[in-house]
């Protein structure tokens, strides 16, 4: 059974267990799924209200992206297990003579490679996220701002998560041009998204201010 169509309890129940995965990648996938998902339900409180409704086409179109980066973070939960599996494979290798160790380390470099595309292609759904909160935060419904801070928190908080999936992997790839590539791609991901996001939940969290 693929992760996401298991039950929630049996889903959380399963990350806390002994088994690799699902692990640190598929729980920010899912958190960055739920963030997003926030956003669409900002946008359907508000399509349909009349005092919105200069605002309608706007809302459908963030309504259709949100549920597009929704469904890609929960694809992601699967990909990243399945990129798990090979380096998992990988340091099972024997390693014993100079063949072996060699044999060993070309697995164990494409594996790397592959498990650290995962969550960096999480933080870039993250960041999409976190542009269509900003706008659903301006023009969504003001009974709906909560939702909107709660997506935000929860989009930052898993773009985080998935930084470090990253950099766990690519600190161990002999390829230096490429870790360094990615690493330069997370990192800016993280300087830009992450303000934007907190910028969004301090915002809200003030008008609740007393």
């Amino acid at each position: 059974m693929a992760l996401i169509d298991k039950e929630v309890n049996e889903f959380v129940f399963e990350l806390s267990s002994r088994n690799p995965t699902p692990g640190g990648g598929g729980a920010s996938a899912l958190v960055g799924a739920l963030g997003i998902a926030l956003g669409g339900m900002v946008a359907n409180l508000t399509i349909g209200k009349p005092s919105y409704a200069d605002d309608e086409d706007e809302l459908k179109s963030l309504k259709v992206a949100a549920y597009r980066v929704q469904k890609e973070l929960l694809e992601l939960i699967q990909k990243d297990a399945d990129a798990f599996g090979p380096l998992a494979a990988a340091y099972r290798m024997p390693s014993g003579t100079d063949e072996e160790k060699a044999s060993k380390e070309r697995v164990m470099e494409s594996a790397l490679k592959e498990a650290c595309l995962m969550p960096l292609a999480m933080m870039r759904l993250c960041a999409e996220a976190v542009g269509l909160l900003e706008r659903l935060a301006v023009i969504g419904s003001r009974l709906a701002l909560s939702d909107a801070a709660c997506g935000a928190a929860l989009t930052a908080a898993a773009m985080k998560s998935a930084w470090l999936n990253v950099a766990v992997n690519t600190v161990s790839i002999s390829d230096a041009g490429f870790a360094e590539e990615v690493n330069a791609e997370g990192r800016e991901l993280l300087g830009e998204w992450i303000p934007r996001a907190e910028a969004v939940y301090e915002s809200i969290e003030r008008t609740f201010a007393r």
